[in-house]
């Protein structure tokens, strides 16, 4: 069994929970039916607040709705199991959901930020959330109105916790990615890396993703199947 396992999920993973993915080859992604430099941009924000938070007020109301799927349950199995023989995950998840945490998940670095917290333009507090979110709240750190928004990474942003993901994949001895498209930078650039420090690859998703061909092994179905499989082989190897 490898001891150190590097898995970055996307909006994959969390697609049986009733979440959407936001790209995929049918073109039913979220960013096919809104157009995302009006919703997820700093510009879009500063432009039209309430649009922008009335958006991610949906999203937030659709995840409280939603619970995990086996494949979350089973990458929080992998975590205990690493664990327990002197090895670690490195969850990193491109999502903004919790279903990982809610599965069991200790350890997970959302380098996209979670949507169930808000953070102050003004002072950069950051705290949980899970009402919906107007211009009219106060950021209860420093008392400011009309400065909260969501803690997600918009597009033009720099994802979260780079550095520290950097340190993963360069003690890793298998990579997965589960549920991803492939095409959002960085993320997608994380199996070159991994391929580069000699480390085998693995692709779990309901379709090939856009670098597939950067993978050493492909295993297409649901994540609700595809996962559980998979983790119950890497554990009993």
């Amino acid at each position: 069994m490898p001891k150190n396992i590097f898995v970055l999920t996307g909006a994959g993973v969390s697609a049986e929970s009733g979440l959407g993915t936001f790209r995929d080859k049918r073109g039913e992604g979220v960013w096919a039916k809104f157009d995302p430099m009006k919703l997820a941009t700093p510009e879009a924000f500063a432009r039209d607040p309430e649009t922008v938070l009335a958006f991610y007020d949906l999203r937030r109301r659709n995840l409280l709705g939603a619970e995990p799927n086996a494949a979350h349950f089973a990458l929080a199995r992998l975590e205990a199991a690493l664990g327990q023989r002197g090895g670690s995950l490195a969850l990193v998840t491109q999502n903004i959901d919790d279903l990982h945490e809610r599965a069991g998940s200790r350890r997970v670095i959302h380098m996209h930020g979670e949507l169930l917290k808000a953070r102050c333009n003004a002072c950069a507090a950051v705290r949980p959330w899970r009402d919906d979110l107007t211009v009219a709240h106060a950021c209860p750190e420093c008392g400011r109105a009309g400065a909260l928004r969501p803690h997600v990474v918009w597009f033009g942003e720099t994802p979260l916790g780079l550095d520290l993901i950097g340190r993963a994949l360069r003690k890793a001895d298998l990579f997965a990615a589960i549920g991803t498209s492939g095409a959002v930078y960085p993320a997608a650039g994380f199996v070159a890396e991994a391929r580069a420090c000699g480390v085998p690859t693995c692709e779990l998703n309901l379709e090939a993703a856009d670098n597939a061909d950067l993978f050493d092994e492909q295993r297409l179905g649901a994540a609700s199947e595809t996962v559980p499989a998979w983790v119950e082989e890497v554990v009993g190897r």
